[in-house]
């Protein structure tokens, strides 16, 4: 069985939220989920801005699961900023959405996501794509600080 690791979820719709705790949990894949739910909020995890905390370097997750279509700061532009800094480059990241259009998908390759996985409208469904993918990531895939 796979180790349990630190996941950042980005996603703003309840529904989808709760599957996708649901499917990790069911898997035993996540030991620590943290949650943001939109772009400003995953970014200020991410980079500590705008908390007490500011300037401390964050626990970092190993895997990041990011909606696009977010409030606040698209998840693109989460994307974009994730993959152009250093401290951040080198985490996963599992773009998660409800889109289908070549072009978000052409632009999420190109910003650097790992992964990109259009969510399957069924429960079950839902839940095995998203187990299988946690499973890929935390299970499967060498990460550079494995080596």
């Amino acid at each position: 069985m796979a180790e349990p690791v630190r996941i950042l979820l980005v996603e703003d719709n309840p529904s989808d939220l709760e599957l996708t705790i649901y499917a990790l949990k069911k898997e035993k894949l996540a030991r620590d989920i943290q949650i943001a739910r939109d772009g400003a909020e995953a970014l200020d995890f991410l980079f500590n801005r705008g908390s007490s905390r500011e300037g401390e370097r964050p626990v970092m997750p190993d895997v990041i699961f990011l909606d696009l279509k977010l409030p606040k700061i698209s998840g693109l532009e989460v994307l974009r900023e994730i993959k152009s800094n250093p401290a951040t480059r080198a985490i996963p990241v599992v773009v998660i959405t409800s889109s289908e259009h070549d072009v978000d998908i052409l632009k999420s390759y190109g910003l650097g996501a790992n992964s990109y996985i259009t969510k399957p409208i069924e429960f079950e469904n839902f839940v095995d794509v998203v187990g299988k993918s946690g499973f890929y990531w935390m299970s499967i895939n060498r990460s550079p600080e494995s080596v």
